[in-house]
């Protein structure tokens, strides 16, 4: 073997030692940030306090020419999992939003509105219902082939936004949007490491990234409203709620029972701003039953009717 062989499979070798590490490597990174929508709302997380609120997540629209039959759903699959970790929440399930969407012949035409929300949350026994898009989406691609091996970036960019809106009268609590960015890079180094092939991994890591700073003022809006249920049924002297020890209430807890009258609506936008409310009675939780029911003895006042409103006051 000539000394010049000798010398080229040396500097190979060590070539293919320095470069080891680095053709073995594949690392994927993400990136958070924001945008503020053009009235932020403060960023202040409430401390809960008082019984959870029963919300909905409606399977987001997606706005975007990419990941048609996967985005939307990700996307409200990874808020409801973001809302669950609060532990303020009781969170209905996708299925059955999507049972009495069907069933009530709502949202025909593919995204969810305001009116909408509020017939599934006025349905299922909601607080708040949240709706949302994926507005913008894209991958971005970068690398290429060199003389000794493979290198390959991708930069996943999300916009994401969300409406949170009040079961009983449709008015939008909330509105915002986020976005998020998820980066992966792999390498290749003669024939080692990882080859650089599409990663699926960062669409849902944009779509987190996205969401994730989006929770803190979903979950502080929908606290500020004063919590309720309403009367399930009427036996004699005992009236039963559809809330009871899975939302939180306790034993000898008083509650005020509304009876709710005509809509009000506004004069200029023509959406409903709530009903009127006659306080009828006060009640006490005096036991619990099924799997989230209270049953409460009457205190004061006259005897409530089946979907009459009961509130926590003062929470």
């Amino acid at each position: 073997m000539t000394r010049s062989r000798i010398k080229d499979i040396r500097y190979w070798a060590l070539c293919a030692g320095l470069l080891w590490p680095a053709a073995c490597a594949s690392r994927q990174t993400v990136r958070i940030s924001q945008t503020v929508s053009a009235a932020p709302t403060e960023r202040v997380e409430s401390k809960f306090a008082g019984p959870k609120r029963r919300i909905g997540v409606v399977e987001f629209d997606n706005k975007t020419a990419y990941g048609k039959n996967r985005l939307g759903g990700a996307a409200a699959d990874i808020l409801v999992t973001e809302l669950s970790k609060t532990g303020k929440f009781i969170i209905i399930e996708r299925d059955k939003i999507g049972r009495v969407l069907e069933e009530q012949k709502l949202g025909a035409t593919g995204a969810v509105e305001a009116n909408t929300a509020a017939d599934i949350g006025k349905i299922l026994g909601l607080n708040a219902v949240v709706i949302g898009a994926v507005s913008n989406f894209g991958v971005e691609t970068t690398g290429g082939d060199y003389l000794l091996g493979q290198s390959k970036r991708q930069t996943a960019t999300a916009v994401v936004d969300v409406r949170v809106v009040e079961a009983q009268t449709g008015q939008v609590l909330y509105a915002d949007s986020g976005k998020g960015e998820a980066k992966s890079s792999t390498a290749q180094v003669l024939g080692m490491g990882t080859r650089g092939g599409y990663n699926e991994l960062i669409e849902g890591d944009a779509l987190r990234a996205a969401i994730a700073q989006l929770v803190v003022n979903i979950a502080s809006q929908i606290n500020r409203k004063a919590w309720s249920c309403r009367v399930a049924d009427v036996d004699r002297e005992t009236v039963y709620l559809d809330a009871g020890l899975l939302s939180g209430l306790e034993l000898e807890q008083k509650l005020a029972v509304y009876h709710l009258g005509r809509e009000i609506r506004s004069p200029s936008t023509g959406m409903a701003i709530g009903r009127t409310e006659e306080k009828i009675a006060e009640v006490k939780i005096t036991g619990f039953f099924g799997e989230d029911g209270a049953k409460a003895a009457l205190l004061w006042g006259a005897a409530p009717s089946v979907g009459d409103l009961v509130k926590l006051e003062n929470n």
